[in-house]
């Protein structure tokens, strides 16, 4: 890895207190958040709801950690209602994956990628990773 090479990180919450979380995201220095879920705002996902207010769920517990918060809706996984996701979710981020990565570039750093599933193997946010890293200018470690 190149020292030229911007770092980034990328975590699943799934399963993890929300205190864990947080801890975890400190302790690696993570300055924003970038929340690459289709629909951050479903209410069944507790503390890691995107609130229509900015003082509530997510915003408001990494605001307090004094790590800032971005919903990136353009990322997220419109294929995972299928059983093999990866292959068309993999095809679109080929095709279409600078256009949208671009906002990920103007976020403070390091940021780290978000999505509910603990484990990358199972998530999405390893493609969008494998192809930030693809493109020679990131570093990447996941946080499980």
């Amino acid at each position: 890895m190149s020292d030229a090479t911007r770092p980034f990180f990328t975590i699943g919450y799934g399963g993890r207190p929300p205190e864990e979380f947080v801890g975890l995201l400190k302790a690696h220095g993570v300055k924003t958040v970038a929340d690459v879920r289709l629909r951050p705002d479903r209410a069944s996902m507790g503390a890691y709801t995107k609130a229509k207010a900015a003082d509530k769920g997510i915003e408001k517990l990494l605001a307090d950690a004094g790590i800032g918060y971005r919903s990136l809706p353009e990322l997220g996984n419109v294929f995972l209602y299928l059983d093999d996701w990866t292959a068309p979710y993999g095809e679109l981020i080929d095709r279409s994956g600078d256009l949208l990565t671009r906002r990920l570039v103007t976020l403070p750093g390091p940021f780290c990628l978000l999505c509910a599933e603990k484990r990358v193997a199972e998530c999405h946010r390893g493609v969008i990773a494998t192809h930030l890293v693809g493109r020679g200018a990131w570093r990447v470690e996941h946080i499980e």
